[in-house]
């Protein structure tokens, strides 16, 4: 069944076997929902470096414009579905049609509100819908499915802290059932605050700081003493390709993140040091959100099933984040374009790219 290893348990060893690398998914058919999300969009760019033979789901009238962007020269190219997941019928139909080995669910409605009144969208983007991707991999033979969760979920006996909360982890509960009880091959990973490069989304809090900053002007932010688990997107990728192949992926709840904490003030100094900004610093000038609790990443499950650890510290990242931020508006980028942007390698080769201040 879908487990957390316990600590008062010995812990298992990850399975030597040759599809336990993500390599093993060149040419293999993969299904990526929320394609055109800030994680989906990197996720669909390493499983083309891999070859694989992708498929990607996005809401109906949202395929991308520039949809041939998402490919390699000289390889294969994503191809792309519209499917609201919500439906039942629609789902069905395109995990009939994609006929994938492995099905990763990302899509989702991320919010922190409070409002009563989101209950209902929660449910239905987040449970709902991971629902029926479920059911729909199950009546097609029981393909393999990596669900993201999020490490709000509450634990055992918790009360959710948010709407979302709550609707991911009854999705996850419904994982458990069909684990249980159908025996699909699912896998629930539970990324923590995922960061990174082509994230232009400033109602997020590092875009909008950046972005502030680069601006000189003064962000306005709550008291800052909140303590964040960062996670870099390109981690996050690899921890859900791992789960795609590893044969001792089904059946496990994982969390995705660095395990460590770090308070939304010191991020923000990080931050500014290396934009090079010195102006005010809003800390305090808006409430603190109502019942937030830090929730930091257990990494022992992740790192003793699949053989994860992040690799990217906070600092290269938060590095590769900014000079990301540079580069688009040197660039002058338009907002909603999926730029991939900040491999490493590339770095050096933006004409006009200003160079970072070392923090």
């Amino acid at each position: 069944m879908i487990r957390t290893p316990s600590a008062d348990l010995p812990r298992p060893r990850p399975a030597i076997d040759p599809y336990s690398n993500p390599s093993s998914l060149s040419s293999r058919r993969v299904l990526v929902t929320g394609a055109r999300g800030f994680i989906g969009q990197h996720l669909l760019k390493h499983l083309l470096d891999l070859g694989s033979d992708v498929h990607a789901v996005v809401r109906p009238a949202r395929t991308p414009a520039d949809a041939s962007r998402y490919g390699l020269p000289g390889r294969r190219r994503a191809t792309w579905h519209e499917a609201d997941l919500t439906d039942p019928d629609q789902t069905d139909l395109v995990i009939r049609s994609s006929d994938p080995e492995v099905v990763l669910h990302l899509a989702s409605t991320v919010a922190g509100h409070r409002s009563a009144d989101v209950v209902g969208t929660m449910l239905e983007n987040n449970t709902r819908a991971a629902v029926n991707v479920m059911t729909a991999a199950h009546r097609h033979g029981n393909r393999r499915v990596v669900l993201a969760g999020s490490v709000e979920e509450p634990g055992a006996g918790e009360t959710p802290g948010s709407p979302y909360a709550a609707a991911k982890g009854a999705a996850t509960a419904c994982a458990r059932l069909f684990h249980h009880q159908w025996e699909l091959p699912v896998t629930v990973l539970r990324p923590a605050m995922v960061y990174g490069p082509s994230q232009p989304d400033e109602t997020k809090l590092l875009p909008y700081v950046i972005g502030s900053m680069l601006d000189g002007h003064r962000p306005r932010l709550s008291s800052g003493a909140r303590p964040i688990d960062w996670v870099y997107v390109d981690d996050v990728c690899q921890a859900f390709l791992l789960a795609a192949v590893h044969p001792a992926a089904p059946g496990l709840v994982a969390d995705i993140g660095s395990g460590t904490a770090t308070t939304i003030a010191q991020t923000v100094q990080m931050v500014a040091a290396l934009t090079g900004y010195t102006g005010l610093i809003g800390l305090g000038d808006l409430p603190d959100r109502a019942n937030d609790v830090a929730h930091i990443a257990d990494l022992a499950p992740a790192q003793d099933v699949l053989g994860w650890r992040p690799t990217t510290s906070l600092t290269q990242g938060l590095t590769e984040t900014v000079h990301w931020h540079l580069a688009r508006r040197d660039a002058e980028l338009e907002p909603a374009a999926p730029d991939f942007g900040g491999a490493r390698s590339n770095f050096g080769a933006l004409p006009t790219a200003r160079r970072l201040r070392p923090t």
